[in-house]
């Protein structure tokens, strides 16, 4: 299939209540509110394409940029392919997820992530933080550089809440990461947390609101899940 095929199925495919709900949670238009279930059955179809990934994400529709990362080959972006796409994330979505899954399983990701969080745009320092975050959530204990990322934490702590928009979420979240999947850095991870304290951030329309990062890392710990690795960096 090609992109401008799939892009003519989305249109059919788009619901305006799941559109309005988008909307409201940052996406921008041109968005047809097609349903992540049916996107997913586009992404069991293809797999991976390098190059349908691309196209769809230079079409700018969100439905589109979203399934460009389900597809994606992550091992065969290069760094200006993720460069040009954290340029054109469009939304907290396509952001902190699209971008930040994919990035995270790229040799580059990393190194990117780190360049990220400190642009002054906030939309890619959160897709840094994000990128981090799954990074960490993916890659076994002993490949990830761990006094870097205690660095990270002391960060945090010292300048998240002086970031704008939605960037102390994502901040928050990586403390959340750290100590759910790093056993080692679990107790750092949640003294991070208890100094930041509550973080406050404005999430639009909507019923969203900032975990409580302590909170979150002791109902990891209760369920038996610290440390726990995920399988992929995408959903």
């Amino acid at each position: 299939m090609t992109a401008a095929e799939i892009i003519d199925e989305l249109k059919r495919l788009g619901n305006a209540q799941y559109k309005a709900t988008m909307l409201r949670h940052g996406c921008q238009e041109p968005i047809y509110g097609v349903k992540i279930e049916e996107l997913k059955k586009y992404q069991k179809r293809i797999k991976q394409d390098y190059q349908l990934a691309l196209d769809l994400y230079e079409t700018g529709v969100s439905d589109a940029m979203y399934l460009a990362g389900m597809i994606a080959d992550d091992e065969a972006m290069t760094k200006k392919d993720l460069q040009r796409w954290v340029t054109q994330a469009n939304s907290p979505l396509i952001c902190g997820s699209t971008v930040a899954s994919v990035a995270a399983g790229n040799p580059h990701g990393s190194e990117l992530a780190l360049e990220w969080i400190d642009s002054k745009q906030s939309s890619i320092a959160c897709t840094g933080w994000n990128t981090l975050g799954l990074i960490v959530a993916i890659t076994p204990d002993e490949e990830l550089d761990l006094p870097e990322i205690k660095r990270l934490l002391n960060r945090v702590k010292q300048t998240i809440h002086q970031q704008p928009d939605r960037v102390p979420y994502c901040m928050n979240s990586f403390v959340i990461a750290v100590g759910g999947y790093i056993s080692s850095l679990f107790d750092l991870a949640m003294q991070t947390a208890k100094e930041i304290g509550r973080v406050e951030v404005d999430m639009g329309d909507t019923d969203c609101k900032v975990p409580s990062a302590p909170d979150y890392l002791t109902k990891i710990k209760t369920m038996g899940r610290i440390g726990k690795k995920r399988k992929s960096a995408k959903c």
